[in-house]
């Protein structure tokens, strides 16, 4: 008998914890209900972009003010707002209205950007569109070397509460680990209303073509090494904040699947696994879920967080000590 999944991620209800996270394989009805059909608990689509939302608006803007002097018995002419209707918003609504009603998991919209402003206002337009939540990906590199941390971390808690009052459906924010304190910003996020943390982005490093001498972007699947970091911080945070905790990066089987169930996350995300094996893998990592918690005799409950950082140990001297205690052993095995 295979073990019990069900679970909760920002107060839904979901059949597992294993999830697909923001990629390329939403962008039709029919890889959306692929995706469905293997196992997971939800889907979050892949992101509509802020500078998409934004040269959209500028495009209707710009057609409005040329029929603005118009004669008044022309207003036939002026252009419908249907008409002039987003193509990348109305595409991606669509997308959106039609998987939603064709799976009976949740599905996830996800928000991409980086800027306070009107832009915020689409989410509301994802929600009525079916979205069961909406994933917030501030996706935001500071190159502007007067901005300080402080400016850093309040335009993230600007953006969120630009859409937390703008819909009903629950928020979660997807982060990058690049902060001078991680901990105390999600502990902000939480306060502020986000309703889940997903860690972490991935920031798209660039690199450099020595032939062309070009900088190359380029975006490179996670690989299981690039856990560490995400676990470290949803083991610190579990119990600590009242947001569901999302894993997501370097997730590539199932016992990476438990890993972040044991540090003490809600659901776990992958993408990455699901690009390199097939939709079909989503099923491998359930499956294997599903036998682990058998083999050990836990429930999904018990399993999850029971080795994140215990609740009343001080993170910084528990974390402190597992760094020394690393240096050691690295000195044993090494020296």
């Amino acid at each position: 008998m295979n073990a019990p999944l069900t679970t909760r991620y920002l107060g839904l209800d979901l059949r597992c914890p294993v999830v697909a996270s923001a990629g390329p394989l939403s962008q039709t009805v029919d890889g959306i209900k692929a995706l469905a059909d293997t196992g997971l608990g939800a889907v979050v689509m892949f992101s509509l972009f802020e500078e998409q939302i934004r040269r959209e608006q500028e495009a209707t803007l710009a057609l409005l003010e040329d029929f603005e002097d118009s004669h008044p018995e022309s207003l036939s002419y002026f252009p419908d707002a249907a008409v002039t209707e987003s193509a990348a918003t109305d595409r991606y609504l669509k997308l959106l209205e039609s998987a939603a009603a064709a799976i009976d998991i949740p599905l996830v919209a996800s928000l991409n950007g980086s800027t306070t402003g009107d832009w915020t206002s689409t989410a509301r337009r994802m929600q009525e569109a079916g979205a069961s939540a909406l994933e917030l990906n501030i996706y935001f590199v500071p190159g502007d070397l007067t901005m300080t941390g402080a400016e850093v971390e309040q335009r993230h808690l600007d953006i969120l509460a630009s859409v937390k009052q703008t819909v009903s459906i629950p928020v979660a924010v997807k982060l990058s680990p690049y902060f001078s304190s991680v901990g105390n910003l999600c502990r902000r996020l939480d306060e502020a209303g986000a309703d889940g943390l997903v860690l972490f982005n991935r920031f798209l490093q660039p690199d450099i073509e020595l032939d062309r001498l070009q900088v190359m972007p380029g975006v490179e699947l996670s690989s299981a090494a690039e856990a560490r970091l995400p676990r470290t911080w949803i083991a610190v945070l579990h119990h600590r904040v009242r947001a569901s905790l999302a894993a997501t990066s370097g997730v590539e089987d199932a016992g990476d699947v438990v890993k972040y169930l044991l540090a003490g996350a809600d659901v776990v995300m992958t993408t990455s696994s699901l690009v390199r094996h097939g939709r079909d893998h989503a099923r491998t990592l359930v499956d294997g879920l599903s036998a682990w918690l058998e083999r050990t005799g836990l429930s999904l409950e018990q399993a999850r967080g029971m080795l994140a950082v215990p609740e009343d140990a001080s993170t910084t001297d528990y974390e402190r000590a597992g760094y020394v205690a690393a240096l050691e052993g690295a000195k044993r095995r090494y020296g």
